[in-house]
């Protein structure tokens, strides 16, 4: 088995919305597709993948450095042992080659998307779910669905309490039992008020998690804490910039109830930092890292090992993402939960009709790969360049 081409293509993101940060609306994905040799129903097997939901495409990267590596690589250096696969971590070498260490950021993204394409095209020569390959290959026993909550509460265009109440009472009306919203892009005064009205819809504060997106400094991330304190919130999401880890241990100091970060750290040495230096707490704080900016699979297992050698439990690990790759990880590796993203962020957000929501929770579905397929929105997409 050998890899006979491999495409990318720049999507846009459906999404008028914004957080404390940026706006949406003119953010894109890169699609990839890794096309084999092996011929099945009269067509190529290709892993199909992207990189992640809120930031911008890499198609330069992608086409200058990381698919023309592995498109000059013999088809024994990425061949795994059985000859019927790709090694991931050998074709992960390949396109590090000639890259110094650090500089983390949209090179991270570009190579996940291509390493997550590898997963899915090993799942689907395998003729099993992704889940249940990355369970197999990390020694993990899979539950059979994960609890998700339902990410949501931006600030819209024409944003209201009421907007927002009825948001929430929407994701209720779909089944979800646990919540997010943003805060950051208000003044302290109304975001205390939009709290409370979205509590007023969900009633229990330990349903509810708020995120402030990196935009705090270090005295507005603890008075937003002190503010929020009497909440009982389930937990406060990314106070300050991702790599500001005095501004997590100081905050950790006076906020006692649940942290949150880790989703814009894109390496095992910078979660090391965290660890390090963040003040996260075993047993309290919860890591945020996504595999589709973090390298893909391999590093985000080196991040899991990294989390437990220090201490902390795989299940403080509810990753970024809110899409069928990132539940499948969430699945195959028994992690605490995934983020989803009911009617946000199309084509890639949200998950394909057969991973089913019950009592907060998602079965991911039994189809060979990620399943991406399945998608209605997605599979146009998917089916131009796989074409």
């Amino acid at each position: 088995m050998r890899i006979v081409e491999i495409r990318e293509q720049s999507i846009p993101l459906q999404a008028n919305i914004q957080n404390s940060v940026v706006n949406f609306a003119e953010h894109t994905v890169s699609l990839v597709a890794v096309v084999s040799d092996v011929i099945r129903d009269g067509r190529p097997v290709v892993g199909v993948a992207f990189d992640s939901i809120g930031r911008f495409a890499q198609s330069g990267l992608l086409r200058e450095r990381f698919i023309a590596r592995l498109a000059k690589a013999a088809p024994e250096d990425l061949a795994d042992e059985a000859g019927t696969g790709i090694d991931t971590e050998k074709a992960f070498r390949v396109m590090m080659r000639n890259e110094k260490p650090g500089g983390h950021g949209d090179r991270a993204h570009a190579v996940a998307a291509v390493e997550l394409a590898l997963w899915d095209l090993n799942a689907k020569l395998a003729g099993v779910p992704a889940w249940r390959l990355i369970a197999d290959r990390f020694g993990v026993t899979a539950a059979a669905r994960m609890p998700v909550y339902a990410a949501g509460g931006y600030y819209y265009p024409e944003d209201s309490v009421g907007r927002l109440q009825d948001e929430m009472r929407g994701y209720q009306d779909l089944g979800y039992t646990s919540f997010k919203m943003k805060i950051g892009g208000a003044s302290l005064a109304e975001d205390m008020t939009r709290i409370e009205a979205a509590l007023a819809v969900i009633g229990d504060a330990k349903c509810l998690a708020v995120d402030a997106n990196g935009r705090f400094d270090t005295p507005t991330a603890i008075a937003y804490g002190k503010a929020m304190a009497g909440f009982g919130l389930r937990w406060y999401e990314e106070p300050g910039d991702p790599l500001d880890y005095r501004l997590m241990d100081e905050l950790a100091k006076v906020y006692d109830e649940t942290l949150a970060t880790g989703e814009n750290l894109f390496s095992c040495r910078d979660v090391d930092n965290l660890i390090r230096y963040g003040g996260m707490r075993p047993g309290r704080d919860l890591f945020q890292m996504d595999p589709g900016l973090s390298y893909g699979l391999g590093e985000f297992g080196r991040m899991v090992a990294a989390m437990e050698q220090a201490g902390f439990s795989r299940k403080q690990l509810f990753p970024h993402g809110g899409h069928n790759i990132a539940l499948h990880i969430v699945v195959g590796l028994g992690l605490g939960g995934s983020e989803a993203y009911p009617g946000v962020f199309a084509p890639v957000g949200g998950y394909a009709p057969d991973c089913t929501l019950e009592d907060g929770a998602i079965a991911p579905g039994d189809k060979p790969g990620f399943g991406l397929e399945q998608k209605a929105d997605l599979a146009p997409y998917i089916e131009k360049l796989t074409a």
